[in-house]
């Protein structure tokens, strides 16, 4: 008997195998798991932040109005800033804490990662079922992308309304002790918290606007881009141009769906990743197909470094690849680092339907 034999019965690399891929997505959930508590936490650190802001200016309006202001108000304003305090560094600590924990798992996961290629490069593979892997990737994309979705969701509501709204009350509960003893003050908050309510209500119809503009289903896409690309421009102050060509029509809805998400994707990319100034939209209606394309004169980027990455960025350019491959469509994204990026897909629509 040689020295490897006793190695071959005790040891299963096959096992191995399947034991270091079940390692490496559990490590991968914990990492989805670990970032949406990071994500929370980030969000309450915000918020605690705020809140840590208004209080100590109220307490500094206290200061300037010490003969006016009952004593057990001081006594409040003062306990609240101290909590405040607190909570806030209380909580940035977990974050920190958190963010530490992540940075372990990713290195985990590399090294998981590197393993496993080295595997595959041998031709060790897990006793899977055809396509398993595949299966899943896609299904985690879809998955990261509307958990992203969501993410953003959240953000946009805590940063804009749910923040607003905080302020509203304040300024309310301020208004409430100017009544009796400064009148003219409490008429000016007055006016401020109009204002600011205007302002939010605006913010509010935008946002769900980008949420799903109703007029898509009344109007279709091509209305619908029009107005949201007339939107951008005065959001972003930048120069957007859209060229539709072909016969302009009503298209099935999950059509028009695809082709304002993509185009809606493809926008934001250009301008908050590619730093565009320019961007030019085309729209052309064929009678058997409808092509879509973005141009911008961004940053660009290096197309095998993205699609290597697991950032967000990567995990939208490719559901929305998946999506137009779906409906039978195809993409071509072409872009080099400062030289922008062109992006362009096509879906197949019937004749019939199209004829319509």
């Amino acid at each position: 008997m040689t020295d490897s034999q006793p190695l071959n019965e005790d040891f299963n690399f096959q096992q191995f195998i399947e034991d270091a891929y079940k390692d490496y997505e559990q490590t991968q959930k914990e990492l989805k798991e670990i970032d949406v508590l990071i994500k929370q936490s980030s969000a309450e650190v915000e918020r605690l932040a705020q809140r840590n802001a208004q209080v100590n200016n109220y307490v500094r309006q206290l200061q300037n109005n010490f003969d006016t202001i009952p004593r057990e108000d001081i006594k409040e304003g003062y306990e609240a800033v101290v909590n405040a305090q607190q909570r806030l560094f209380t909580m940035r600590g977990q974050l920190e804490k958190l963010q530490s924990d992540q940075r372990n798992l990713e290195r985990l996961a590399d090294l998981q990662r590197r393993l496993l290629n080295v595997t595959d490069s041998i031709g060790v593979l897990p006793t899977v079922r055809p396509g398993r892997r595949g299966d899943q990737s896609n299904v985690i994309r879809v998955i990261q992308s509307e958990e992203s979705a969501r993410q953003s969701l959240v953000r946009k509501m805590h940063d804009g309304p749910a923040s607003s709204l905080s302020n509203f009350i304040l300024q309310a509960e301020i208004c409430q002790r100017f009544f009796d003893n400064n009148p003219d003050r409490a008429r000016a908050e007055l006016n401020a918290l109009k204002s600011a309510a205007a302002s939010t209500f605006g913010t509010i119809k935008n946002f769900i606007f980008d949420l799903r503009p109703m007029m898509l289903d009344d109007l279709g896409v091509v209305p619908t881009l029009r107005r949201y690309i007339e939107s951008l421009q005065e959001k972003q102050n930048l120069s957007i141009s859209i060229t539709v060509t072909g016969i302009e029509r009503r298209l099935e809805e999950h059509i028009e769906v695809t082709i304002f998400r993509a185009v809606q994707e493809l926008l934001n990319n250009a301008i908050n990743h590619g730093r565009a100034t320019q961007i030019q939209v085309l729209l052309d209606l064929d009678q058997d197909r409808i092509l879509a394309v973005v141009e911008d004169n961004g940053s660009g980027f290096n197309m095998d470094e993205v699609l290597a990455s697991t950032s967000k960025y990567t995990i939208g350019l490719t559901t929305l690849r998946e999506r137009v491959e779906m409906l039978n469509g195809e993409t071509n994204i072409q872009s080099s680092l400062g030289q922008g990026t062109r992006a362009e897909f096509f879906i197949p629509v019937e004749t019939e339907l199209a004829l319509n």
